[in-house]
C-alpha cells in the first residue's frame, strides 16, 4: 500500500521547490499539498486564531491556504486528509537555508514542527541556495533535495522517527552527482549584523526596515553550517522534549545504510 503524504512549505503554493518536491514524490505515494496562497518566509510558528481561513482547490490533491505554514499543516492533515491516514508530513523544499538558530524563525521548521505535535512523523528540508547565486536553473538545485528525500522514504524513514521529534535536513546548493556526503548534524549558529535601516518616504515620515547581512557562522565542526559549507547533506534530529542515548546511534546506522 502507498504511503499517505502531506507537504507544505513557507514559500507558497507556486514556489518551485514544493511543487518539484511534489512532482517526485507522487511516483511513489499518495502525496496531498496544503501550501500558503503566498509568501509566508520567517514567519515562525504563527497560528490564525483572530480571523478566518480559506482553502482554495488548485488542482488534484493541491490547495493553498490563506494563513501561515503551521496552519497549512493542521489544515492539510486535520481537515483536507484524514489526519489517522498521515504516515509522513514534509515542509520544504525551502529556497535558503534553515540552519543554526534560524530554526527558531523557520516558517517550514514551523510546519514540520506542528505536525510533530500531532504524532505524526515529519521532516523539514530545505535547498541552501544563496539568494544572490548565479547559478542556474535553480530547478536543478532543487531535485537535489526532492530525490534524496525520496530516497529517505523509500527507506521507510518514518518508522525510525520517534514521538516528538523532527527531523531538519539541509540540501546543498550542487547538483545532484556533486554531493559529498551526509552527516548527521548538530545545530551550529549563525552570525547576523541585525541592522536596521530606517527611512523616509514621500510624506517624509520615517520607516524601517529590519535587515542586517549575513557574516558567516562559528567555526563549530560538525555543526549544520559547517557540513552544508562541506557540500554534504545536513541530517540533524530535533528533539522537542528529549534525545534518548540511542537516538544519534541510530541515524548514524540509518544513513550508512543509504550508500
Amino acid at each position: 500500500m502507498s504511503l499517505n503524504i502531506v507537504i507544505s512549505n513557507d514559500d507558497g503554493v507556486y514556489a518551485p521547490g514544493i511543487n518539484i518536491l511534489f512532482e517526485v514524490l507522487r511516483e511513489i505515494a499518495n502525496v496531498t499539498m496544503v501550501a500558503p496562497l503566498e509568501e509566508r518566509s520567517t514567519t515562525g510558528h504563527t497560528l490564525t486564531l483572530d480571523h478566518p481561513l480559506r482553502v482554495v482547490k488548485i488542482k488534484e490533491n493541491i490547495y493553498g491556504c490563506s494563513g501561515y505554514p503551521a496552519d497549512c499543516a493542521l489544515m492539510g492533515f486535520g481537515h483536507i486528509a484524514d489526519k489517522e491516514s498521515v504516515d509522513l508530513f514534509i515542509s520544504g523544499i525551502n529556497r535558503g537555508a534553515n540552519l543554526g538558530q534560524d530554526i527558531y524563525y523557520s516558517g517550514t521548521v514551523a510546519a514540520a514542527r506542528e505536525a510533530t505535535f500531532h504524532n505524526i512523523p515529519s521532516i523539514a528540508v530545505s535547498s541552501a541556495m544563496d539568494f544572490a547565486s548565479t547559478k542556474k536553473p535553480d530547478d536543478k538545485y532543487f531535485y537535489t533535495a526532492a530525490n534524496f528525500i525520496k530516497k529517505l522514504v523509500q527507506a521507510n524513514v518514518h518508522k525510525l522517527i520517534e514521538p516528538m521529534t523532527l527531523l531538519n535536513i539541509n540540501v546543498p546548493e550542487v547538483l545532484e552527482s556533486e554531493v559529498k556526503g551526509v552527516e548527521l548534524a548538530h545545530l551550529g549558529f549563525r552570525r547576523y549584523s541585525e541592522n536596521i535601516d530606517m527611512r523616509t518616504d514621500f510624506r517624509n515620515r520615517e520607516y524601517f526596515w529590519i535587515g542586517g547581512k549575513y557574516n558567516g557562522h562559528n567555526n563549530d565542526a560538525g555543526s549544520d553550517c559547517s557540513v552544508i559549507d562541506e557540500e554534504k547533506i545536513s541530517f540533524t534530529c530535533l528533539n522537542l522534549l528529549s534525545q534518548s542515548a540511542e537516538e544519534p546511534k541510530k541515524w548514524s546506522e540509518f544513513l550508512d545504510s543509504l550508500k
